[in-house]
């Protein structure tokens, strides 16, 4: 971690792992919504919060700063599950044959 700092490299690592962790959402958004649709919002609400409790629990400022990124990626998820199944309503994207729907 030193290195990033010696060579005022911890925005620039911050905002490639931001962009990393915003872009692993976005799949697994579409994943999550197939496979149990808008059941698992609970889940995303839970990882959350284990990422606002390790932000405000580490000392480490690149830490804390990924960990609250991760928290409210996952907060920020749960509403992208619901728009999802708006989406899939919509036919924007393939529904599970082995699911019922609402619609």
């Amino acid at each position: 971690m030193d290195i990033l700092n010696d060579y005022h490299l911890s925005g620039l690592f911050i905002g490639i792992c931001t962009f990393l962790i915003i872009g692993l959402f976005h799949p697994v958004v579409i994943k999550a919504e197939y496979h149990w649709g808008t059941r698992c919002w609970w889940i995303f609400l839970l990882l959350g919060i284990g990422g606002v409790t390790l932000s405000l629990c580490t000392d480490n400022v690149l830490l804390s700063t990924l960990a609250g990124v991760f928290a409210f990626s996952s907060f920020w998820t749960i509403k992208e599950v619901f728009d999802q199944e708006e989406r899939v309503r919509k036919g924007w994207f393939p529904k599970n044959p082995k699911r019922t729907y609402k619609f």
